[in-house]
């Protein structure tokens, strides 16, 4: 059976990322990243969901908050109620999703895994450059100059994005098809200590919606119940 690493924040997206992988058959080997981001939910939630599925968890740290500029990994107020639109929030963490990549073919080239799983998205998301198609053909260019085992043969890597032109709505009825346990997973981007979303940060609106959209229950635990 092949081998894949699967990229998994713990959240909707990388949760249904890692089902498909499952569903074509690869080994997968989850790859968590605990980069200083403002809380540690969505680890837990990374936890709860390997341990469901019986998948491998490697746990590694880089840590971004040493760099800051995010408002994930900085002294900055994530925002609460606004307009998702054009231009790129202060949630966005610099280069983030080229340091997890980076960590993932690493795991991968050491595994002698070919195909690495991310969860991004470009239709229903918070404009984050780093989840465009043209970061993923990039970074599939880079992994094929930069390891060892491409330049001697023995690998040819391969960046799998999955839900890359999919909406939300679309990406959460593939995760029903595929049975994926939303009530384990985290999104939310400032939940309170017991983990109970916001419901107002751009990801807990996005994912609400998805749900409506999907036509699906919506399993998230919010402040307030609602």
């Amino acid at each position: 059976m092949a081998r894949a690493v699967v990229l998994l924040s713990g959240g909707l997206d990388s949760a249904t990322c890692l089902a498909i992988a499952r569903a074509e058959g690869f080994e997968a080997h989850a790859l968590a990243v605990r980069y200083g981001q403002r809380h540690e939910h969505e680890l837990r939630a990374a936890e709860r969901l390997c341990r469901r599925w019986d998948v491998p968890l490697r746990v590694v740290s880089a840590d971004l908050r040493a760099i800051g500029g995010s408002a994930l990994t900085d002294a900055i107020d994530v925002p609460k109620d606004q307009p998702i639109g054009p231009g790129i929030p202060v949630t966005y963490v610099p280069a983030r999703n080229t340091v997890l990549l980076a960590l993932a073919l690493g795991a991968a080239e050491v595994l002698g895994a070919q195909d690495i799983f991310l969860g991004v998205n470009a239709i229903d998301y918070s404009g984050y450059p780093d989840c465009r198609p043209a970061f993923v053909e990039a970074f599939e260019r880079l992994a094929n100059l930069a390891t060892a085992a491409a330049i001697e043969g023995r690998a040819r890597y391969r960046i799998r994005a999955p839900l890359l032109q999919l909406s939300k709505a679309e990406i959460i009825r593939a995760g029903i098809r595929l049975a994926v346990p939303y009530e384990l997973t985290h999104s939310c981007y400032d939940p309170d200590p017991e983990g109970r979303a916001c419901g107002r940060c751009d990801s807990c609106r996005l994912r609400r919606q998805g749900f409506l959209d999907a036509g699906a229950p919506d399993p998230t635990r919010y402040i307030g119940g609602t």
